[in-house]
């Protein structure tokens, strides 16, 4: 039986290995490999914990309201005063339509509306005249009426003196000649009442005849009333017409997708261009797996590739009741065939809290990534790298144990 080697009979390490374990050993090797591990420690730590408290997609755009730009009535466009991609104010001439015969017919109709104003003063002079004669025709038939009660006050005195006489006659207490005068007097009495009480009834006549042509022509007045605001309607439109042969922004933005000239003849809501406003925002399509933590108000911080990559500060403002797909053109029928389940993606409107750069133009359908804060948990960097520090530490006490017991000579 072969005895155990001694220690000092045990063979050497190779030279080599003790070159490598001598350079391990040195400051030079251990010195920038802490510092390499303390930073790969940092930002894996930063990823890790951003990954718990973030939610981040790339399938985002930047979106904002086009507005279309079409006339509102048709012809030939005479001038246009853009171009494309250039910036235009809100209320700014953008295109002209020859209002030549917009012109015409609003002179026409303003032509109208006067004769038909002359129309209705004409009627309302009338109607002042027939209410003048009504009153007259009234005090008239008053007057009559008056006239005729006093012949009929004289007619029965007379009656009631011709009975006196004819008692006296009777009795030879008075002459013929005076019966006579007394009989005479009845009859004047009773010819002037029946003239006066036909006189009333005729003037009475009068006044209804003179209420009823004033009946007319308060509704001839009603009629010329009506035609005058017709006319003046008709104004109206017509010069309504005529502005809108000066087509003008609606609000601030960039021209795109111009697509007139002078010379273009243009048809009622024929898109002339479009007008993208300056105020955007991002539309994230999270999947639903996402939006577990999502809330309208969490921070977000949005990089556009359009800036290679910068970073601005945002915040969620809503999040669409629905996913895209049911909203889509033509939406999946689960209904039929076999079902497939596959995430669906939901529209997150995000806005912008950082001024966009002036001297860049934003508009539908740039590229952007967007990370939302979902967590309320947050590590301050400091404590981040201490975390890394004391792990980047232990590392190298753990490293140079591992070495000493390698490079150890046994004795």
């Amino acid at each position: 039986m072969k005895d155990n080697p001694s220690p000092a009979n045990s063979p050497a390490p190779p030279k080599g290995n003790v070159i490598l374990l001598g350079r391990l050993h040195s400051p030079w090797f251990i010195w920038p490999a802490t510092i390499a591990l303390a930073v790969l420690l940092f930002i894996g730590l930063d990823y890790f914990i951003d990954l718990m408290t973030h939610e981040s997609t790339d399938d985002a755009f930047i979106a904002a309201h086009v507005v279309s730009v079409a006339p509102r009535v048709a012809g030939q466009v005479s001038a246009v005063h853009v171009l494309d991609n250039e910036m235009v104010s809100s209320n700014e001439l953008l295109v002209e339509i020859d209002p030549a015969d917009y012109a015409d017919t609003a002179t026409q109709k303003i032509s109208s509306a006067n004769a038909s104003e002359a129309n209705y003063q004409t009627a309302l002079a009338a109607l002042e005249l027939m209410k003048v004669k009504v009153k007259t025709a009234q005090a008239t038939a008053d007057q009559s009426q008056a006239d005729a009660n006093a012949a009929e006050a004289t007619d029965e005195d007379a009656q009631a003196d011709f009975k006196r006489n004819d008692e006296l006659r009777k009795q030879n207490t008075i002459s013929a000649q005076e019966f006579d005068n007394a009989q005479a007097a009845v009859r004047e009495a009773d010819a002037n009442f029946a003239a006066a009480k036909q006189k009333a009834i005729a003037d009475a006549s009068r006044v209804n005849e003179a209420k009823a042509t004033l009946e007319a022509t308060i509704a001839s007045v009603g009629s010329a009333l009506a035609l005058f605001q017709q006319a003046q309607t008709s104004v109206q439109s017509a010069q309504l017409d005529l502005s809108y042969t000066k087509i003008f922004a609606s609000c601030d933005g960039y021209v795109t997708r111009k697509q007139v000239e002078p010379g273009d003849y243009v048809q009622v809501g024929q898109q002339l261009l479009s007008v993208v406003p300056t105020n955007v925002w991002v539309v994230a399509n999270f999947k639903e797996s996402q939006l577990k933590k999502m809330r309208p108000g969490q921070r977000a911080m949005v990089e556009i590739d359009a800036l290679g990559g910068r970073s601005f500060r945002a915040h969620v403002d809503s999040i669409q009741a629905g996913s895209g797909a049911a909203f889509s053109l033509l939406p999946p029928e689960n209904a039929t065939g076999n079902y497939v389940k596959v995430v669906q993606r939901v529209p997150v409107k995000i806005l912008f809290d950082d001024a966009l750069p002036a001297d860049h133009v934003f508009g539908p359908g740039l590229s952007v990534t967007p990370e939302v804060r979902t967590s309320s948990f947050v590590l301050p960097e400091w404590v981040i790298a201490l975390i890394a520090l004391i792990l980047t530490g232990a590392a190298q006490s753990i490293f140079r144990s591992v070495l000493k017991r390698k490079t150890a000579v046994p004795a």
